[in-house]
């Protein structure tokens, strides 16, 4: 009696090491970097929207890089980020979601918090690319940072910096030679819970990132 209790406890304890070994795991972003590139004429010259995209994923600092580029910090005494908010709010939040899993971009630790692991990639659009694309980006607006704005107001100022931030990313695919486009979720309460975002959460758009399909 005793052994199989013994056997018994044992197996439940390799359960739950095993289970706890395939939660997803945060992030640590390498430093971005900050120098260097094409001139911004030929980046503009070069902004386009791709639907073609090869499975190799980005590298870790290319992500790093990515997600600098799109809303981070550039100014590091105000924390104010690279591209701008209405009145300061910073309410656009970026997750991650690759066929491993969803983070949330943490801005100011410039890391990779944890959301929930699997690959949810298919969620993000109607477009069969999306499925497969290695890097999915979902643009959130917390209206809670939103202070003393209208329902209007909010749905105006969150699409109008999300555009902001959308643009910082098709500027940077375009300068390091990734393929990008931006789009509508087609099923939006299916991917705020895989999200597990609050009511409060507003998904605004998506955008595919991934190296160009040869």
């Amino acid at each position: 009696m005793q052994t199989t209790i013994k056997m018994l406890v044992g197996v439940l304890a390799l359960a739950a090491s095993l289970a706890l070994a395939q939660e997803l795991a945060d992030v640590a972003l390498p430093a971005p970097q900050m120098a260097g590139g094409p001139p911004l004429r030929q980046v503009l010259k070069e902004r386009k929207s791709t639907r073609e995209f090869a499975p190799q994923a980005l590298a870790l600092q290319m992500l790093s890089d990515l997600l600098w580029a799109a809303n981070g910090v550039n100014r590091p005494t105000t924390a104010h980020r690279t591209a701008p908010s209405a009145k300061g709010w910073q309410e656009i939040e970026i997750y991650v979601v690759t066929a491993e899993g969803i983070w949330l971009h943490d801005v100011k630790a410039h890391n990779l918090k944890a959301v929930a692991r699997g690959d949810f990639r298919k969620l993000t659009g109607a477009q069969d690319f999306v499925a497969t694309a290695p890097l999915n980006l979902v643009y959130v607006a917390d209206t809670t940072k939103m202070k003393n704005s209208t329902p209007e107001e909010q749905a105006f100022y969150a699409a109008t910096d999300t555009g902001f931030v959308s643009q910082n990313v098709y500027l940077f695919c375009a300068a390091e030679g990734l393929a990008t486009v931006v789009r509508m979720p087609s099923d939006k309460p299916a991917l705020a819970a895989a999200l597990k975002l609050p009511a409060t959460a507003r998904i605004i758009l998506a955008q595919t990132v991934g190296w160009p399909k040869k």
